[in-house]
């Protein structure tokens, strides 16, 4: 599968955008995953990680979604869904179906497994799916915190209207709203839809960048287009312009909090923990989980 490309003109660096990033394509048959971070030339954006965007895709009554149970330490996951739906099961017995417009925030800490699968009322019909996810690296302090897992509908969400762009926010604050999903350090995390023609001023943050979902932007002068990631200066008033049709897409950003190795499903500020994390899965020390315990996916040689 071709890889999206930007619109010729765009500039890698000036005075209000940084980078701009292709994401990473795996074509997994009828399912699409598309990865802007981590990449070579950026690791991070504030305390984001990892971004990937699954689909949009077409199952057929065959084709499911079986995520095998896996490891995470001193982490967090947030998962968005455009369409279709996804069950969440973990090893502190929680048991979760994710659908459009909710928030499923994960919190790995000391250590978590999970899952995720087509649900069973899904597994023999056609079906559709479309959503994000995101990893959050723990601030130091929270690295080794309890797990925990929690769900936010659809409807605590805040979503409002401004100059022709739906806002929902899904983690931090933009002018008088805030959202309700628990950030452990400085977050932001907006998703929007724009009608073409409207302009939009982003939101400041000490890191932030936009990913484009649908749609195309014009930013300092250069259009860009589906699947782009484009790091932002910080701290600088920037406007976007939605052009060619309306236009969904991200914002994420916030304040950095440090260094962190990544292996995997790993994440941590310590290498050493990283290796004693890939010594507790080898060796099957990390808790199990209820009514998906038959099999996982091993560490990575």
């Amino acid at each position: 599968m071709a890889k999206s490309n930007p619109h010729p003109s765009y500039p890698k660096a000036n005075s209000l955008i940084q980078n701009v990033i292709q994401p990473n394509i795996k074509d997994l048959g009828a399912l699409t995953v598309r990865r802007s971070l981590p990449q070579p030339t950026v690791r991070a954006v504030g305390p984001f990680v990892f971004f990937d965007e699954i689909g949009p895709a077409l199952l057929s009554k065959t084709e499911n979604v079986d995520v095998r149970p896996h490891p995470h330490i001193n982490l967090a996951t947030i998962t968005y869904l455009f369409d279709g739906d996804l069950h969440h099961r973990d090893s502190l017995g929680t048991s979760r179906i994710i659908s459009p417009g909710a928030v499923n925030l994960m919190v790995a800490g000391h250590g978590i497994v999970h899952s995720e699968r087509t649900p069973a009322k899904l597994r023999n019909v056609s079906k559709s799916l479309h959503g994000l996810q995101l990893w959050i690296a723990l601030a130091d302090a929270y690295e080794e915190v309890e797990p925990a897992f929690f769900h936010y509908p659809s409807t605590s969400i805040p979503q409002w209207t401004k100059d022709g762009t739906e806002l929902r926010l899904l983690m931090g604050s933009i002018g008088e709203y805030s959202s309700p999903v628990r950030t452990y350090s400085p977050t932001l995390y907006a998703v929007g839809r724009s009608q073409e023609g409207s302009s939009l001023e982003l939101p400041i943050a000490q890191e932030r960048a936009i990913y484009i979902i649908s749609g195309s932007l014009t930013i300092s002068e250069a259009i860009y287009r589906r699947g782009m990631m484009i790091v932002l200066c910080p701290d600088t008033s920037i406007s976007a312009v939605c052009c060619e049709g309306p236009c969904v897409w991200v914002i994420i950003g916030g304040d950095s909090v440090g260094p962190r190795h990544l292996f995997w499903n790993f994440v941590s500020s310590r290498h050493d923990r990283i290796e004693q994390a890939k010594n507790l899965w080898r060796n099957d020390g990390f808790p199990k989980i209820t009514g998906d315990d038959q099999e996982r996916i091993p560490l990575p040689i």
